[in-house]
């Protein structure tokens, strides 16, 4: 898409976004909370028990998340994350973007609700993979046949190979 300011940025469809999550190994969550409460926490708790992705939580705040270190900022981090998945308010989200393309990781995961259109473009037009507005687990779960009506793991139990 064309950095045009009138354009409607979309990003990735279904089958990207799929393919996406299928290509990752590790993700990086920058805004994690070790508060149960937070969507961040749920997610992160998700993707420790329903994927076999290397998890890394990003949070100058925290010294431990779901008995995992956290680390203090993106550069911490002990290897590239192929997914930086952002629990940030949408004016956090360039400087994010910035960081990501300071460490070289190839996708931002920008979760459901959370809207820059301008830094997506941006994103974009230095070679990020971007995705914006969408739930990592939701998609994830999706994409793997657990996923109920409000976005929670069926538990469904399947012969159909999971997806990644």
């Amino acid at each position: 898409m064309s950095p045009d300011t009138n354009d409607v940025w979309e990003g990735p469809d279904a089958k990207g976004r799929l393919k996406l999550l299928r290509g990752a190994h590790s993700i990086a969550i920058v805004g994690a909370s070790p508060n149960p409460a937070r969507s961040s926490y749920f997610v992160g708790t998700y993707l420790q028990q329903s994927s076999d992705y290397r998890v890394y939580f990003v949070n100058p705040n925290a010294d431990t998340i779901l008995g995992q270190k956290a680390y203090p900022d993106l550069a911490s981090l002990p290897e590239v994350p192929d997914i930086v998945d952002v629990f940030r308010r949408a004016s956090d989200i360039p400087a994010v973007i910035d960081d990501v393309l300071a460490i070289g990781a190839p996708t931002i995961w920008v979760q459901l609700g959370i809207w820059n259109q301008d830094a997506a473009q941006y994103g974009e037009a230095h070679g990020l993979n971007v995705v914006m507005d969408r739930c990592l687990k939701i998609e994830h779960a999706r994409f793997n046949g657990g996923l109920h009506l409000l976005g929670f793991d069926t538990g469904q139990i399947t012969a159909r190979t999971t997806i990644r």
